[in-house]
């Protein structure tokens, strides 16, 4: 397999931080490396620590790198959180070619008069996302390119963001020996991959479960319409596991992970493990039945938080399509059964297959090279990662990337 032209994601989480490596041929994803490091100098979703946020990035990019054997040097960056606004916007420029057909540098320029718009000096222009475009009149169109026309409109979403949040991401990444080659947003992104076409069109909430709180995301008609974000997630299930089992932090993850179920009723009182006692040597058995009666109280809390602010911003649970999880949280035995008690509604848990391996927390990774790619943003932004195609066996980097999950699962 000849790996040319990478794309590079980076996904800065509360707890994990994580690069995809991959390459799209034929409208298929390919993953060809992944590399993910527990995150440093990251409190709820912001950045409150630069330089260890910084060992964390160059943490997860080695690993990557490793796994295919190539360097990066450019990614693209995912954001969310409160701070992210969409606006409308309508750009209108006049076909540039002689023979009047619309090639890239119309699509960039109308993008760019879409751009014009007046925003807070503490905000800054994060992404233009086209939601169609207009040709002399004809709307709906998706890709104008090689049309022929005179006048080339486009209706478009406007993503900003906190200017001071924004460069502390893009230093960070900077001073990891990186580039920013396009910030995405991540519930678009995410949503790319997660939805299907249909699902997007109809109406859907998809909600993104991670360790600093809940991304949620709505879609109509296609396009992206509102973001919010509840600040619980799963490192508050960790803790209230560290608190009700005595035991540390990292202890508490890994049981969170390996053993967690979102209801008692589902939970299987066989399952048993071992928790070893803060401050001493002892370790205590429990089952899965008891750690999901540490863990249902919370979650129910986080839904209906979740349930409350789709209410706040507009919407309702009677969404067509229903709502979507996806996140490291939603890996959870029995959450989409919790889900859908509390939020009464329709859930279901979105966990997009890569390679053989089924990982929610991945989504957004993947998302963004596949919102890249469609988006076209590849060919705006020259890739200045190592040019040289390096050739490798398929098998080896498939066994590579499933023993990666095995022992980050």
């Amino acid at each position: 397999m000849t790996i040319q032209n990478p794309v590079v994601s980076l996904d800065v989480g509360t707890s994990v931080i994580r690069v995809v490596i991959g390459e799209v041929k034929n409208g298929t994803i390919h993953i060809v490396g992944v590399g993910s490091a527990p995150s440093r100098g990251i409190k709820n979703g912001a950045i409150v620590d630069i330089e260890q946020t910084v060992m964390s990035i160059e943490d997860a990019v080695n690993k990557a790198e490793q796994m295919v054997g190539i360097q990066i040097q450019s990614v693209f960056v995912g954001v969310s959180g409160n701070h992210i606004q969409l606006s409308s916007s309508h750009g209108v420029v006049a076909v540039s070619n002689p023979d009047k057909e619309i090639t890239e540098e119309d699509v960039e320029r109308v993008i760019n008069a879409a751009k014009v718009i007046s925003i807070p000096p503490e905000r800054t222009i994060i992404d233009v996302i086209p939601q169609q475009y207009i040709v002399d009149g004809l709307d709906g169109i998706n890709d104008p390119r090689g049309m022929l026309g005179v006048r080339l409109e486009v209706d478009a979403t406007i993503v900003t963001g906190s200017k001071t949040i924004i460069h502390n991401i893009r230093r960070c990444v900077e001073k990891a020996g990186l580039q920013v080659a396009h910030f995405v947003l991540a519930p678009m992104a995410a949503g790319a991959i997660a939805l299907k076409k249909d699902e997007r069109e109809l109406g859907a909430i998809l909600i993104d479960l991670g360790a600093g709180g809940a991304n949620i995301a709505v879609f109509e008609k296609g396009n992206l319409v509102r973001t919010s974000v509840v600040p619980v997630g799963g490192y508050y299930l960790t803790q209230d596991i560290a608190y009700g089992l005595k035991t540390e932090m990292d202890s508490a993850e890994i049981i969170k992970i390996k053993h967690g179920c979102a209801i008692v009723n589902l939970a299987d009182d066989e399952e048993v493990f071992k928790v070893q006692r803060l401050g001493t040597k002892k370790e205590n058995e429990l089952n899965q039945e008891q750690l999901a009666s540490i863990i249902e109280p919370r979650l129910q809390e986080i839904f209906q938080l979740i349930s409350k602010e789709i209410m706040r911003i507009g919407y309702s649970n009677d969404i067509t399509a229903g709502f979507f999880l996806t996140g490291g949280v939603a890996n959870l035995k029995g959450i989409a059964e919790l889900a859908e008690i509390e939020l009464d509604a329709p859930v279901q848990v979105v966990m997009p297959n890569y390679l053989g391996v089924k990982d929610s927390s991945f989504t957004t990774g993947v998302g963004i090279i596949k919102y890249a790619t469609d988006q076209g943003l590849i060919r705006l932004v020259k890739n200045k990662t190592n040019s040289k195609a390096i050739n490798v066996q398929a098998e080896g980097i498939l066994q590579k990337i499933k023993d990666w999950f095995k022992d980050f699962l």
